[in-house]
Order: C-alpha cells, then structure tokens, then sequence
C-alpha cells in the first residue's frame, strides 16, 4: 500500500523532472542554464531554444502539476487533499534534486495544479495571463499577475484549502520574480516578441 508520505515524495520527485533542461540537452545539445536567464522554466526555454521547444516545456511543466494532484485519486489515498501533492510537485519544480536545486519560477507547474483541481479557474488564469502578455508583452508581469487574480478567484467561490494552496503557490511565484520586479521598475526586463 502506497501511504502519503510516498505521494508526497512521489510529487516532488515529478515536480524535479527539469523539463528545459531534458529538452535542451537531449534534442538541442544546450543546457539552458548557461543561456539566457539561465532558468530552467518555459519562458527561458522559448528564449534559447525557440517556440516548439519552449511549448514542449511548458506543456511538460504544466503536466507534472496536473499528474501530481491525481496522485492521491491514482493510489486510493482518500484521506489525502489532492492539492497537498499539488504543493509539493510545484517544491520540486522550483528546487528540483536532479538539477542542483534550482529550477522554474513556479508558474507551469502552479497553472497544472489548477488544471487538475479547478479547471474553470485554471483558463481564467490563462486568459488573464494572456490580455495582459499581449499589453505588456512581458511574462513575468503577466504570471505574477495571474497569480493574484488567482487568490482572487479563491477568495469568492471560497473554498478554504484552494484559498490556502493558491496563497502559497502565488507568494512563491512573485517571490521567485523579485529579480523581474526590479527589472519592471528599470525597464530591463525583456519583452516577449511573438505576440
């Protein structure tokens, strides 16, 4: 019998599959790491190894959150909350164990969370993240807003342990994006080009 200390593993362990950086090396010969902004996310990926590549990686990322909150339902474990695997595949993703612990900034794999517990909040995210990817034509400001309207969205249909997982899930988001932040208030920060 798989208890939930193995789920749990089991989430992290999915969310640490560095998914830019299997596709980087296996297909492109790179390692994302030293290109770009040396981040193992979608948007990095989209930067050195172009659109395909970076939709791969993406669709991957997101993936690793979605399987992750079905483990519970996959291994009979009905007294586990889907979203705490959920929680911990998006740790994995940020501080994966295969990849020295430094991974994406959370949003793939956050969004494949919400796919797989709130589908209607999970394409008003892509929506939100979308219009303002196309005003602004920058993804950080565009994930970390997503992540608010988001907690938004938790708070008034009001259910208590997605108010709590998105909460954490969007600290981490912004937080990993401190960096973009400043670039934002310098205007440094890349824009995207294909949109």
């Amino acid at each position: 019998m798989v208890t939930n200390g193995i789920i749990i593993v089991l989430a992290y362990l999915l969310g640490s599959i560095p998914s830019g950086l299997i596709i980087g090396k296996v297909f492109h010969g790179v390692d994302i790491r030293e290109h770009g902004s040396g981040n193992l996310g979608g948007t990095n990926s989209f930067r050195v190894l172009g659109k395909k590549a970076g939709l791969v990686v993406t669709i991957a990322d997101i993936l690793k959150g979605t399987i992750a909150v079905l483990l519970p339902f996959i291994f009979g474990s009905e007294d586990m909350h889907k979203l705490i695997p959920g929680i911990f595949a998006v740790i994995g993703h940020m501080y994966p164990i295969f990849a020295g612990f430094k991974g994406g900034k959370a949003v793939a794999t956050s969004g494949g969370v919400l796919l797989g517990y709130a589908f209607p909040m999970f394409i008003i995210m892509l929506i939100v993240f979308f219009v303002c990817l196309y005003i602004t034509k920058y993804v950080s400001l565009s994930s970390m807003l997503a992540a608010i309207v988001a907690v938004i969205y938790s708070l008034i249909v009001w259910d208590l342990a997605l108010i709590i997982v998105v909460s954490i899930m969007s600290t981490f988001v912004i937080y990993r994006h401190r960096a973009n932040i400043k670039r934002i208030i310098n205007k440094t920060e890349p824009k995207v080009k294909w949109i």
